[in-house]
């Protein structure tokens, strides 16, 4: 047969993800036959057409037999594929099989017999979800257009032809041409600049939802010897002020759960139309605006982002129903850093806040959805990232502190850095490990692990927690409400922005509007600069139809894309006819400024 027959044949049945107990129900790719190693990218970044263009160089392991190389794409428009041996790329064949609404289309690429090297030229829709462009007009400056990208869950495939899969990890070169006068970042080592084109180097290999890019008129501070931040001019030194205690963070994290692995430990502040709090890209955390309170009292973004450093890039969960291990784990130690830098009041707090969110949380969910090891089978792995692998996740990990003593599970968690580092884990993974190394063989376990892991809700042994200072604030507010004194003479000069998220919330929830006035009047919370006591506060005054915070709604709406903040209050507005039509002229006036993500996530829920 000739080779080109024997090309294309090789191509056949390669549309829908491959089958098998191990296997990623989100990726096309065909790790178990050819398993890529590190991806070489050669981009440019084009505002005007608002796509980036090049080539994505693989390397496989070459083999004597003619194979197949499956990668998953999303609306990449495939040039050419080439490959090479030991000398020049020559074409192969290639087919890019049919679109699935969620999967995006496998890119099948021909590998002759001792094939090393893949090499991909395309070119990115303008509608890339992982993508955001950004006008000069939505930036802090004013002056230069941004963009940057959000690759978590599934994608990375929509700027980059790749197994999109967390359980395939590659180390990864970058060469990126900028426009004259901006400046690119990346989630790996900067390697220096010629003109205007960009080198980075990820020595590390990580899985593709870990490789990020940004590109705008950025400037950069110290923190520490091996921390810092990046962000746009008018902003970076009141960033650098707010992340002052990154370096302690990261020794604080160290000495518990060994050495930080990654080099540097930057932050890279972003837009506010950044659909997430943070993303723990390795090296280069990206994070929103919105955590720029002024007073550091909303650094627990950080201190999770940082603690991605060990549970989600160094020990990462091996496919998305096993997200838990990723955010179960990293909220855990969280909780231990701000308990280390903070107090254990500050921490306390933390927890009793995510505790409720996760109870409110559940009650709404199909019981299929309040499990850890989730079933996304069919589904947008984005319906896992909910409050139950983050809150659920780590009160099986403070329930295990408290059955086996804090040092013997910190012992544990270093040990379990150590022997799964730089890999990808699924949930038995992590059962058999824990059984191996925690719990001890012939006595009765103290958790029922089978319980926390697969059933639906909170088991009954979960941990509660106390807070000496929300009791404070919960007994203020009864005097309110019950007439015994003023909202003017409330004490909360010295409220911790957690203080004012337990009162907010605490609300009833129809509270009259004179008394949502009487509030507003005292405490100025429609205005409030804080994103968090705002937010929380727009959601109770559409609740409660406060007319007067009707503007700040549609100002914070159309201003803001953090996907945790949009998505309450634009469901409040849902709940009557009037907040519908309001929601959705809201929406149409937004959208443009909205990343791919938030947008979509906005959009299905208002029916668009």
């Amino acid at each position: 047969m000739p080779l080109a027959l024997l090309l294309l044949a090789a191509l056949a049945a390669a549309d829908r993800p491959p089958k098998g107990p191990n296997m990623d129900a989100h990726s096309y790719g065909n790790p178990s036959e050819v398993m890529p190693t590190r991806i070489e990218l050669d981009l440019a970044v084009d505002f005007a057409s608002k796509t980036l263009g090049g080539t994505a160089t693989l390397d496989v392991p070459p083999s004597p037999a003619l194979r197949k190389l499956v990668l998953d794409t999303r609306d990449l428009a495939i040039e050419a594929a080439e490959v090479a041996a030991d000398g020049a790329f020559a074409a192969t064949a290639f087919k890019l099989g049919a679109v699935d609404p969620i999967l995006g289309a496998p890119l099948t690429i021909a590998l002759p017999a001792g094939a090393k090297k893949v090499r991909v030229r395309y070119r990115t829709s303008p509608g890339a979800k992982a993508v955001q462009w950004l006008a000069a007009a939505g930036t802090a400056g004013g002056k230069q257009p941004f963009m940057f990208t959000q690759s978590q869950a599934i994608q990375a495939r929509s700027w980059l032809p790749l197994m999109d899969s967390p359980a395939v990890r590659m180390t990864y070169g970058a060469r990126v041409a900028v426009p004259t006068g901006l400046v690119a970042v990346m989630s790996a080592e900067a390697k220096g600049k010629e003109g205007d084109v960009y080198a980075f180097e990820m020595h590390q290999a990580i899985p593709a939802y870990l490789i990020a890019l940004a590109v705008g008129d950025l400037k950069f501070r110290e923190t520490g010897p091996r921390t810092g931040v990046w962000a746009e001019p008018s902003v970076v030194d009141a960033a650098a002020s707010e992340f002052a205690d990154t370096e302690t963070m990261v020794k604080a994290a160290e000495a518990r759960y060994g050495p930080y692995r990654w080099g540097r430990y930057d932050i890279l502040v972003l837009p506010p139309s950044f659909p997430f709090g943070g993303m723990e890209n390795p090296r280069l955390t990206f994070a929103t605006p919105t955590v720029l309170a002024g007073d550091k009292s909303l650094v627990s973004l950080i201190a999770h982002e940082l603690a991605h450093s060990w549970s989600g890039n160094l020990v990462t969960n091996a496919t998305w129903r096993d997200f838990w291990l990723n955010e179960g784990f990293t909220t855990y130690i969280e909780w231990r850093i701000i308990e280390d830098l903070y107090g254990p009041e500050r921490a306390l707090m933390e927890k009793v806040l995510g505790r409720g969110e996760l109870i409110e949380e559940i009650r709404a969910f199909p019981p299929a959805d309040e499990v850890l090891h989730i079933d996304l089978a069919g589904r947008d792995p984005d319906d896992g990232m909910t409050r139950v692998p983050y809150e659920k996740g780590a009160l099986l990990l403070a329930a295990l502190e408290r059955a086996y003593g804090r040092d013997a599970f910190d012992a544990y968690l270093r040990g379990y850095f150590d022997r799964h580092a730089f890999t990808s884990i699924t949930t038995a993974d992590f059962e058999a490990d824990l059984r191996a190394h925690l719990m001890v063989a012939g006595k009765p376990d103290p958790l029922d692990l089978r319980t926390w892991v697969h059933e639906p809700g909170l088991p009954g042994d979960a941990p509660t927690f106390e807070s000496a200072r929300f009791e404070a604030v919960d007994k203020d507010l009864r005097r309110w409400l019950d007439g015994a004194v003023p909202a003017s003479g409330l004490e909360t000069k010295s409220w911790s922005t957690q203080e004012w998220l337990r009162f907010i919330r605490a609300l009833p929830p129809k509270l009259a509007t004179p008394r949502l006035a009487e509030l507003d009047a005292a405490m100025s919370l429609t205005n409030r600069p804080n994103a968090e006591v705002a937010a929380a506060w727009l959601v109770a005054a559409t609740r409660g139809d406060y007319k007067p915070a009707e503007v700040r709604v549609e100002k914070f709406l159309t201003t803001i894309g953090r996907r945790k903040f949009l998505m309450p209050i634009y469901t409040e507005l849902l709940k009557t006819p009037a907040g519908k039509a309001r929601a959705l002229a809201i929406f149409d006036k937004a959208r443009p400024f909205y990343h791919p993500i938030a947008a979509e996530s906005v959009a299905k829920l208002l029916g668009r």
